[in-house]
């Protein structure tokens, strides 16, 4: 999220899809709904089913599950054939003049996939995707996930690098600059072509992309949009590509860095977010440093790979924060291992695990379901039940030496040796060892909690724990212990990482939060002063934010982007203040925001080249001459003292210091620009190129349970999950008030589809993919209708996800007891592992 839910109420225009806030974000949803109150903003809805959030929108429009990148591609091609973009933004503060490699090519021009595709290893060689120019650097995005085969110590050849000196057209006419390039990408998707994938009728496409892009009618630049999205986007096997195409979109419009604009996640549990920030990602440690691998023979290589150096036009000027990355990286390994990380063994970089392999979530229990992961320890995760392909991870279970299950209440996945179907018999041969650990609920815990919008909010405890559950940290902190003593005892091959691992709380079997935070806040470990404004910081004190980092072990930090959240005034993430002087809804002082305290990021980009804001009744940054320095309401989010005429960009995080519509490098996985596939399970062949209908990367698994369903099989449904306001995914259905509100699981059909089958509300339906089936009542409703795709009628369906084979004696007898992800394919997005959930292909009949 680059802005937040309350900036919400500065927008002109909301774009919402893959997500229905009305129903799963509601107290969040005000904020949308006080920009149309008092803005007058304008909203519009695309969504499989029509909503809550559709009946409040000014435009609904009925979408394809799946085909959202196609409706976006629509839009961005009819804001460049309109002229309704952003385009001093444009030139200034996106890579559009920059010019690509000559042998780089597009889908339109090499049958629906981009230059250097391996069909064989379904892998690219993204060497072309990158800018012309002279000069190179290491660059984060360089090289790929490590992967088995490779060889283990540097022997791999130099992954390409970004030019140091980008070639460039100010005028956008070189026809392999990116602008012309993108230009040329989605002018394959028309109106009608959108109309033939997403099922959407051409006139209201061209509805509601005449209503976005209306923002930057005749060059205005005073109104801002935004696009808000939910998990009905990230949960697909193109997902990082639907939410790419929007930032492409919102660059084009100049829509980023804005109050009111931005591309924004809505998390739908208050801490998805912070969980990603500490490293909650296998390919990331804290801070979403990249992990090393076993071809990162030292620190030296691996600061290399990892940190970038710019590369832009010679006239221009970069930032590039990441430049910084060897003083976050060796802060961290001196808050891991304190006095035991020293330059002579280069701050105890070979005590971090090297990742050699893919252990995302899918991946994960795949090798489970193959012996090589022998045991999980799972807390607050129903992993039987959020899937995908339930049956798979049962099944991986059973071969499983132990599971481990920290929870407060029974589950799917602490009984999944009693899920549906299992004899007694079975159950016998079941070997593995299940370990049911009480936690506390969150009411009996304190701790800091990160919302979407990025702010850190700490909560104190409210109840005690009951009987002999206890914290997380006290069980995962008696778990480390048990283990240090075995390793102090008996040794092993490597006891270094163990028994060197700093462990400075005052509980050590429970470490208080509040110590955790400091530590992860980062203290001065030698005396410190800086040198442009002879502050100075003392040893032992704790540091007032991340500028502050050394890379010679004079400072510690857990994580770099939480520098800043517990200093020596006190705990930032516990002050409650909520004052908002500038009315824009930034309220500096409730919490802390992360990086910095900043509420908006890439906010420089909220003013113009000249440092004077786009919009002056909304104003967030901006240069004051007198002082010679940006200043603002917000924090700004740039080199305090860069002169506008410095031409540095507002994108400081990127080498290049813009925003990318063309990603270069390996960035993404599957490509440099987003290109519309179609889901695995699909109704159709892709019409923008039938013979490269899916994903070229997507990898599909190869068990006896790994299925995929395909209309000659008679799978002709497109089916999609969905969320409730009253229950929460699999753990109120714990709660009789929760159960009593929606005692029974559902499926949703059109009516129409249900008069051809002859079908009434409430009787039950069965919907069966390859993989498994799903029985519960119809709710025959006119919030779905049918679709012409591509001229083939389609059927649509959703059923909410909440419902197991655990139940209460409040739903006993009205629940088939079984699981939706029965249904779910096991494949996954190849940039951010998340599994397929919505869009697949079923079939319906009654039950």
């Amino acid at each position: 999220m680059t802005n937040g839910w309350v900036d919400m109420k500065n927008t002109d225009m909301m774009l919402i899809m893959g997500g229905n806030p009305a129903e799963n974000h509601p107290c969040g949803f005000k904020w949308p709904i006080e920009a149309k109150r008092t803005r007058g903003a304008k909203m519009i809805s695309v969504d499989p089913r029509f909503t809550r959030t559709s009946a409040v929108a000014d435009l609904f429009c009925q979408i394809r599950a799946g085909t959202d990148i196609a409706f976006l591609g629509g839009v961005i091609r009819y804001a460049l054939e309109n002229n309704c973009i952003a385009k001093d933004y444009l030139v200034n503060f996106t890579n559009a003049a920059f010019i690509v490699r000559s042998d780089f090519k597009l889908p339109a021009d090499t049958d629906g996939v981009f230059s250097g595709l391996n069909a064989a290893t379904q892998s690219y060689d993204r060497s072309t995707w990158n800018y012309a120019g002279a000069g190179g650097g290491a660059h984060p995005d360089s090289v790929a996930t490590y992967a088995p085969g490779q060889a283990a110590h540097g022997a791999n050849p130099p992954a390409p690098t970004l030019p140091e000196k980008v070639e460039y057209d100010l005028t956008l006419q070189n026809p392999n600059c990116v602008f012309q390039l993108l230009k040329k990408h989605y002018s394959r998707y028309t109106p009608e072509m959108v109309e033939r994938i997403t099922g959407i009728p051409k006139e209201q496409f061209l509805k509601a992309a005449e209503l976005y892009t209306s923002i930057r009618k005749d060059g205005d630049m005073k109104k801002a949009g935004t696009i808000i999205y939910a998990v009905g986007w990230t949960q697909h096997t193109f997902g990082t590509q639907i939410i790419r195409t929007a930032a492409i979109l919102q660059l084009l419009l100049g829509n980023v860095g804005r109050a009111g604009g931005g591309v924004n996640a809505l998390r739908g549990h208050s801490n998805i977010q912070g969980a990603t920030d500490m490293a909650g990602l296998f390919d990331n440690l804290p801070g979403y440093l990249k992990v090393p691998t076993p071809a990162d023979a030292s620190l030296e290589a691996w600061m290399k790979r990892i940190t970038p150096t710019a590369s832009k036009p010679a006239s221009w000027d970069s930032f590039n924060y990441y430049s910084n990355t060897p003083k976050f990286a060796v802060s961290y390994l001196k808050a891991l291992y304190g006095d035991a990380a020293t330059k002579q063994n280069s701050w105890a970089f070979d005590y971090l695990p090297k990742v050699d392999r893919n252990y995302s979530w899918v991946q994960m229990w795949d090798d489970m379901y193959n012996g090589t992961v022998k045991g999980m320890l799972a807390f607050g995760m129903n992993g039987v039940a959020i899937g995908p392909d339930s049956k798979k991870n049962i099944d991986a279970l059973k071969k499983a030496d132990f599971l481990v299950v920290g929870e407060i209440y029974p589950d799917e996945t602490s009984e999944f040796w009693k899920s549906p179907g299992i004899t007694k018999d079975e159950m016998k041969q079941i070997q593995t060892t299940v370990y049911r650990l009480p936690c506390a609920g969150f009411a009996e815990k304190d701790g800091s909690f990160t919302n979407s919008a990025r702010w850190v909010l700490w909560k104190n405890t409210a109840l005690p724990t009951p009987g002999d559950c206890r914290v997380d940290q006290a069980i995962v902190a008696q778990i480390f212990l048990k283990i240090r003593e075995l390793y102090k005892k008996d040794s092993g091959k490597f006891p270094d990482p163990i028994l060197n691992l700093t462990w400075n709380y005052s509980v050590p079997s429970s470490p208080p939060l509040a110590e955790v935070l400091k530590e992860i806040n980062g203290k001065a470990l030698a005396d410190l002063e800086d040198p442009a404004t002879k502050q100075q910081i003392k040893a032992g004190q704790q540091l007032p934010g991340f500028a502050w980092l050394k890379d010679d072990g004079t400072t510690s930090c857990g994580n770099w982007i939480y520098s800043g959240s517990f200093t020596e005034a006190g705990n930032q993430t516990a002050r409650r203040d909520p004052s908002d002087p500038s009315g824009l809804g930034l309220h500096l002082g409730w919490g802390w925001s992360w990086p910095a305290n900043r509420r908006v990021l890439y906010n420089r980009a909220s003013c113009d080249v000249d440092g004077k804001p786009w919009d002056p009744t909304r104003k967030q940054v901006w240069w004051n001459e007198g002082q010679q320095k940006w200043v603002g309401n917000d924090v700004p989010d740039f080199k305090v003292d860069s002169k506008p005429k410095d031409h540095m960009g507002p994108f400081i995080m990127n080498p290049e210091g813009v925003g990318r519509l063309f990603a270069p490098l390996a960035a993404f996985a599957d490509g440099p620009f987003s290109e519309f596939y179609e889901p695995i399970e699909s109704p159709i062949d892709n019409p923008l190129h039938p013979q490269q209908t899916h994903n070229p990367v997507v990898k599909r698994f190869k068990t006896p349970d790994d299925k995929y369903g395909t209309p000659k099989d008679g799978y002709t449904v497109v089916c999609t999950t969905y969320r409730l306001t009253e229950l929460y995914h699999y753990w109120t259905k714990n709660n009789p008030m929760n159960v009593q509100l929606v005692p029974e699981p559902f499926v949703e059909i059109a009516a129409e589809m249900a008069q051809e089958m002859g079908l009434t509300g409430g009787e039950k339906v069965k919907v069966t993919s390859i993989r498994g089936e799903y029985i519960a009542k119809a709710m025959v409703t006119k919030r779905i209708k049918p679709m012409m795709i591509d001229g083939k009628k389609v059927y649509q369906i959703g059923i909410p996800i909440h419902q197991g084979y655990r139940g209460i004696a409040e739903d006993e007898g009205k629940d088939a007891r079984t699981l939706v992800n029965l249904l779910t394919p096991t494949v996954f997005d190849p940039n951010a592992y998340t599994p397929e959930f919505k869009g697949f292909l079923v079939k319906l009949e009654k039950a």
